[in-house]
């Protein structure tokens, strides 16, 4: 019969439409103002009676709570309004002390049987929910200096393996490396070796007084290169971190030169943050020095957890944490913790090639840290800061080699399940290629993403009201089922949005609003076909059935190109531009489902199957 849908049809549009109604209703559970409480080290822990002891330091201070309760070994309080958490958390932190993190947050809401089948909320971004925003700036010049350093140990092996004797390998000021040779043919014949292996230097020969020196210089095009790979091997490591860290929808990305910014939704605690973003960890592996070994090829360190014990290393790197592909946090056979190290192919054949001429001799682990200090100076009257780079190196353990290393080994000595959680947590992400430092720290407030929120709402809603109107005003009938169709679209956008863990930001409630309008305009392509057939003399059932059919082709195409055009936005476009791109490419897949489907079986429910001499259109 004609403008009847068969059963099954109508059945599984109703289907949809209740599942799109059940993963878009745990967006109408608001979150709680929060407050986070964990332990920094595995020592100090929360549990019961800390809680009591927090909760009843904020009874003292007048400040209510709804709940608190104990999640995972950390404490979640929540509280009725941001400025309760705000003036909690600092009562909190005098309590607890520094060997507590205390972090604000926003807890959840939904019931448990929602959660239970993967329904949960949209994830709000920076603008919309607070957070913080980090601007880092990229020490190139030591990212340079690094590579040279392992250009260095490279080169003594490779002079080794050919008999080529030298006095020394040195790292110039200038950038350049200096080896120096007791006699000129030595030193050619070390020329054209290295020349083979390594043409992204330049080399020259120089005669001072007794001794010959092969001067090797990085090409201006080799340097470009080290620091384009630093600034994109510290971007995909900062988005490792940032993954481990649990962050939604986080943004991470390059700004100009030799800066990256950071954007951590729902994060409040720029100290906690910064502890593993900005940790400018490494690692280095090395032989302890002979006792023979002249104190020109030796270095003195401190252990990092035993102050006042130092140990002898020799200068040259076995390997860095660059070399390791994967590092987990375990525990040995007495139950104390360790790392276990996974090294990749390059870094597995060169600790097995050390290794297997050092059998009974110890190895150190170096726990490496780039770090700064803020000197204030006067200049012309005027204070300036000034950052002073430093690096600060540490024994991690210092073992004894029983058999030859390869890929696979564990690191021990280490303060705690606590670090070495934090350190596999920092080789398994990767090894920053250069130290980057704090230039800029923001921290945006859930007040001002609350009031964001409201504003988007309030177009949104505005604009839907116009629209519901407007469609009244000119379609009646047919507009009204277009305006029911149309909130069935709203409610099924939600639903995919929250399905697919989306970020929605200020520029996703554009696209919002804009897929209102785009929502009814495939209705409005269908309803004016509609008149256009009656016009031309079709039955009323005819006309609609004419309507729908022709119209399709044309929204299709229409839509096609707005959903390429979506495509490239969301593949060319960053931060913002992204989710304006997500919100529009979903709108436009639901609003073609309910314009097309949703619309006509409420036009068949309406007008199907019935004897007509007009519509109301």
């Amino acid at each position: 019969m004609l403008n009847r849908y068969p059963l099954w049809k109508n059945l599984l549009i109703i289907f949809i439409l209740l599942i799109g109604a059940l993963y878009a209703s745990p967006n109408l559970y608001p979150e709680d103002y929060a407050v986070q409480l964990s332990g920094n080290r595995d020592i100090h822990q929360v549990d019961q009676p800390l809680m009591d002891k927090v909760t009843s330091a904020l009874t003292r201070e007048g400040l209510s709570f709804k709940a608190a309760e104990l999640v995972d070994k950390s404490g979640l309080i929540r509280f009725a309004d941001g400025e309760t958490q705000l003036r909690a958390k600092k009562v909190i932190s005098t309590v607890l002390g520094e060997n507590y993190i205390v972090a604000l947050n926003l807890a959840p809401t939904t019931p448990e049987w929602l959660e239970n089948i993967g329904a949960g909320p949209m994830k709000l971004g920076l603008d919309l929910r607070g957070g913080v925003h980090f601007l880092l700036e990229v020490d190139m010049a030591t990212a340079v200096a690094q590579r040279l350093d392992v250009y260095v140990s490279e080169i003594k092996v490779k002079l080794r393996e050919d008999k080529l004797r030298y006095r020394s390998v040195d790292h110039r000021e200038d950038g350049s490396l200096a080896v120096k040779f007791a006699d000129a043919a030595t030193r050619d014949s070390a020329a054209v070796l290295l020349r083979k292996d390594y043409n992204e230097f330049v080399f020259q020969t120089d005669d001072v007084e007794n001794a010959n020196f092969l001067t090797i210089t990085l090409t201006e095009r080799t340097t470009r290169a080290i620091e384009d790979y630093a600034i994109k091997q510290n971007l995909t490591t900062l988005r490792n971190r940032v993954n481990e860290l649990g962050v939604a929808e986080p943004l991470v990305q390059r700004q100009g030169r030799n800066r990256i910014v950071v954007q951590l939704p729902g994060v409040q605690d720029t100290a906690a943050a910064k502890r593993i973003i900005g940790k400018t960890a490494n690692l280095e592996f090395r032989l302890e020095a002979k006792p023979d070994d002249s104190r020109g090829l030796t270095e003195t360190y401190e252990f990092r957890n035993e102050p006042g014990r130092k140990g002898v290393l020799e200068k040259d790197i076995i390997i860095t944490g660059s070399s390791v592909s994967n590092a987990q946090s375990t525990f040995d056979e007495n139950g104390q913790p360790q790392v276990s190290i996974t090294l990749d192919n390059k870094g597995g054949q060169l600790m097995g090639r050390t290794t297997r001429n050092a059998i009974k001799r110890r190895m150190a682990v170096l726990f490496v840290e780039y770090k700064a200090r803020t000197l204030v100076e006067t200049v012309d009257g005027v204070q300036v800061e000034r950052r002073i780079p430093y690096i600060e190196k540490k024994i991690i353990s210092l073992a004894t080699i029983q058999s030859v290393l390869g890929n696979q080994f564990r690191i021990t000595g280490l303060d705690g399940a606590g670090e070495s959680s934090e350190l596999a947590l920092l080789l398994r992400a990767g090894a920053l290629a250069a130290p980057v430092y704090f230039v800029e720290e923001r921290t945006v407030g859930p007040s001002l993403g609350a009031e964001n929120i409201q504003q988007g709402v309030t177009s949104v809603q505005i604009g839907f009201a116009l629209v519901l109107i407007f469609m009244l005003v000119v379609y009646r009938t047919f507009g009204l089922l277009a305006n029911i169709a149309l909130c069935v679209n709203l409610v099924l956008l939600v639903a995919v949005m929250s399905l697919l863990s989306a970020t929605l930001t200020l520029p996703g409630i554009a696209g919002i609003v804009l897929t209102v309008g785009m929502a009814v305009d495939a209705n409005v392509l269908i309803f004016a076909r509609i008149k256009e057939e009656l016009k031309n003399g079709l039955p009323p059932q005819s006309a609609i059935s004419a309507g729908f059919d022709r119209a399709f082709t044309t929204i299709l195409d229409a839509n096609i190109t707005t959903l390429i055009a979506a495509v490239i936005l969301f593949a060319m476009g960053t931060g913002p531009v992204k989710g304006f791109a997500i919100t529009l490419s979903v709108g436009i897949l639901t609003s073609m489902f309910t314009a097309i489907l949703v619309t006509r079986a409420l036009v068949n429910l309406t007008y199907g199957g019935r004897k007509l001499k007009s519509l109301s259109i």
